[in-house]
């Protein structure tokens, strides 16, 4: 979830891991065993860019399981299949099997507006007459946003905690849309983890009950979950940041479906098959109805079913998610076609989206890491200069906001993500290989800001501050 999914069209390095090229070819293999081995040992031992990642592969021939590093920067336990993992957004494919699962048996339609599920006593925005519907929440096409403007954590570390179900009521309540229902598709954190509750609500129970009774149970899941067993705890990869720093787990009470899980790359090997069709499985039906493409995702070449986004190129379809809480990042993708899917879980808040992508197609290419940038000290009152919107294109702004001595930048639809100075005008991301320059006109006042990255500059000129 960093905090959830990073899923737009301009910071694309945060998705894809960059631009991509190739030369057509059939379609490749995945990797064996020691290719994969070689892979992480690169990225864990050399490119430190994890403390522990493990791949599941699964093709119909079987399963397999590749795994290197340890538990934790201080506990030289290696991982394994039986590691147990956050999976943050990938959770949102789980609820959107809830979803068509209900469906399924008649409990409501996908087009039934969610305000029947949440009951008389709660108000949902509308737009026109027009309701938003669950379809609308699992499609990311609500017009809600990301995330809830009374979202104020106490604490950054555990950012989720403390939302309660009476906030989110009173955000929905006193919300006013921006835009027409099923206008166009945002990703939003919010409207996934409020489907997640509205189906809880409809029958009674509590997410991580409902999820475990229809989906986990049946797959034979015994490992995924939202609460640790004793023995899942002491499985538990410890989360790392980006700078391989301990990092605290992440709790969802409120917003569960919209990142909660934490799994085993054994688990999620069982829940890619029953995707697959690989072998029996009770939710056959249901998973095929969330496969199927309904609306144009904003990233290229990408469109979304039920939860899981489509990548569509080399003459394939992928199936996929990603997922990112504090200090873990992970992976699911699966080719309907070929029968074959990868997982990848990694206990650092480095995104392991290209390493997905290349084991299930070698056409996609593993991220070059960034080049070592070292911050400088700088004059933080320039800050206050450089804080505004930018306009990168018609529908991409970046936001610019300064928070006591830290600058942040955030794209239309993106979560916010620090900056660090190299001189006072030139900043730089640790997430993704990209560096920011601001600009001032001939009056000295800043007046655009330019985004480089992928040996591309782009400029985004700066909008009036709102009288």
């Amino acid at each position: 979830m960093h905090p959830l999914s990073t899923l737009t069209s301009a910071f694309v390095g945060l998705l894809l891991g960059g631009t991509v090229s190739f030369a057509v070819q059939d379609v490749p293999s995945i990797p064996g065993d020691d290719e994969i081995r070689q892979i992480l040992v690169n990225r864990i031992d050399e490119q430190k860019r994890s403390v522990g990642i493990v791949v599941g592969v699964v093709e119909p021939g079987g399963r397999r399981v590749v795994a290197h590093g340890q538990l934790a920067a201080d506990d030289p336990t290696e991982v394994d299949g039986d590691t147990v993992f956050e999976i943050g957004s990938i959770t949102k494919v789980f609820t959107a099997i809830l979803l068509a699962d209900l469906a399924e048996e008649g409990e409501f339609e996908l087009e039934t507006p969610v305000r029947r599920l949440l009951g008389p006593d709660v108000t949902m925005p509308t737009r026109d007459g027009a309701e938003i519907t669950l379809l609308h929440l699992t499609t990311h096409s609500s017009g809600l946003p990301r995330m809830p403007n009374n979202f104020r954590p106490a604490d950054a570390g555990n950012p989720y905690a403390d939302y309660t179900v009476a906030q989110l009521y009173e955000f929905l309540s006193s919300h006013e849309l921006t835009r027409d229902i099923g206008e166009a598709v945002e990703y939003s954190n919010l409207g996934t983890g409020l489907l997640g509750h509205a189906l809880a609500l409809s029958q009674e129970t509590d997410y991580e009950s409902l999820v475990s009774e229809r989906l986990l149970e049946p797959l034979g899941m015994s490992d995924t979950s939202i609460t640790l067993s004793p023995s899942q705890q002491e499985r538990l990869a410890i989360g790392h940041s980006v700078q391989l720093r301990p990092v605290a787990n992440w709790d969802l009470p409120t917003l569960a479906g919209a990142g909660a899980l934490r799994s085993t790359v054994n688990d999620m090997l069982t829940f890619a098959e029953a995707n697959l069709g690989l072998g029996e499985s009770p939710l056959q039906k249901e998973m095929t109805e969330t496969h199927q493409a309904r609306r144009d995702f904003p990233a290229p070449g990408m469109r979304i079913g039920l939860g899981s986004v489509i990548r569509g190129g080399h003459g394939r379809d992928l199936h996929w998610h990603n997922g990112g809480t504090g200090g873990y990042r992970s992976f699911l993708g699966f080719d309907l076609d070929a029968g074959t899917g990868v997982v990848v879980l990694s206990n650092s808040g480095d995104s392991v989206d290209d390493l997905g992508f290349h084991l299930l197609d070698s056409r996609y290419r593993l991220v070059v890491p960034p080049a070592l940038r070292t911050a400088v000290e700088v004059d933080q009152a320039v800050y206050d200069d450089y804080a505004g919107r930018y306009r990168l294109n018609e529908d991409l702004v970046f936001t610019v906001t300064r928070q006591d001595d830290r600058l942040f930048v955030q794209l239309t639809g993106q979560p916010r993500f620090e900056v660090f100075p190299e001189s006072e005008t030139k900043f730089f991301l640790r997430v993704v290989d990209a560096q920011i320059t601001f600009g001032r006109g001939d009056d000295g006042a800043v007046d655009h800001v330019v985004l480089h990255q992928n040996d591309v500059d782009q400029r985004a000129d700066r909008l009036p501050d709102p009288e």
